[in-house]
């Protein structure tokens, strides 16, 4: 059975270009390499000077997070030529690129999940929104988990202010709404029914922990999972007040021995 066509966003702001939105899993989470190793693939417009794809760490929503900067380069080390952007120490940035260089130069930026909402400002205020509209349509893979989900749609389901809230703010790279966690907070799947059926956010797509979803040029391609059992839903507001939620074909990235039991939350599992 094939994804159900969804088809190409119709506003001119949306950029073309590849998204891989993670609900959750990936090295922050899991110790299944699958979701990390499907991101790599679609790195093959450039290559580093080792010939290893150019991999940016974005973690912005954990506060710049030394931890899980950390945890990001043992996990891709020897498979990747990895960097950090800190919006907290921008001078850093190697080779005394500026901020518009430094992107434009990567094969793929990956997002870590933490505050959608400070993720929001802080991009907004540094302009790196704009940056990365560019960079996606020059060919740049733009990715993220959790956080890094919820920024590229127009909005999301997020705990930024504590209890789950709607925000309705997102950059718009992605049509509709985002939830993660669909299955790995009790909260999540309830709460985004409430945002869905009384208009606080619009309809949109819901993942599991250890699924993602690939979007090219605005439509979405194909819901990809670490775990057999890793779901993705379109979810959408129905009669009377109701919501209707679709399950979308997730193909399974690993083997019958492959297993991730073991997500586990990490610094980033706020959104």
């Amino acid at each position: 059975m094939g994804l159900m066509p969804v088809p190409p966003a119709s506003s001119p702001t949306r950029p073309s270009g590849e998204i891989l939105t993670l609900g959750g899993g990936g090295f922050s989470m899991e110790e299944s390499p699958l979701l990390d190793d499907f991101l790599l693939s679609l790195a093959s417009r450039r290559r580093g000077a080792d010939g290893l794809p150019r991999v940016c760490f974005v973690p912005t929503a954990s506060g710049d997070s030394t931890d899980y900067q950390a945890r990001f380069t043992a996990a891709f080390v020897g498979r990747a030529e990895t960097s950090t952007l800190q919006l907290f120490r921008l001078n850093e940035l190697p080779g005394g690129l500026d901020l518009r260089s430094f992107v434009l130069s990567q094969d793929i930026v990956y997002v870590g999940g933490g505050s959608t909402a400070n993720l929001l400002a802080l991009w907004r205020l540094h302009g790196l929104d704009e940056v990365l509209r560019e960079a996606v349509a020059a060919g740049v893979v733009l990715a993220g988990i959790s956080a890094g989900m919820n920024c590229w749609y127009d909005g999301s389901s997020t705990d930024s202010f504590g209890p789950l809230a709607a925000l309705p703010d997102g950059l718009g790279f992605l049509p509709g709404s985002a939830c993660p966690h669909y299955d790995g907070e009790a909260e999540r799947r309830p709460a985004y029914h409430r945002m869905i059926g009384t208009g606080e956010l619009p309809a949109g797509y819901a993942a599991d922990d250890g699924c993602a979803l690939l979007w090219r040029d605005g439509a979405l391609v194909e819901a990809v999972s670490s775990r057999p059992e890793a779901r993705a839903f379109r979810v959408e507001p129905g009669a009377a007040g109701q919501v209707t939620e679709t399950p979308l074909p997730v193909r399974f990235l690993g083997t019958s021995a492959d297993s991730a039991s073991d997500t586990r939350p990490g610094p980033g599992s706020a959104t």
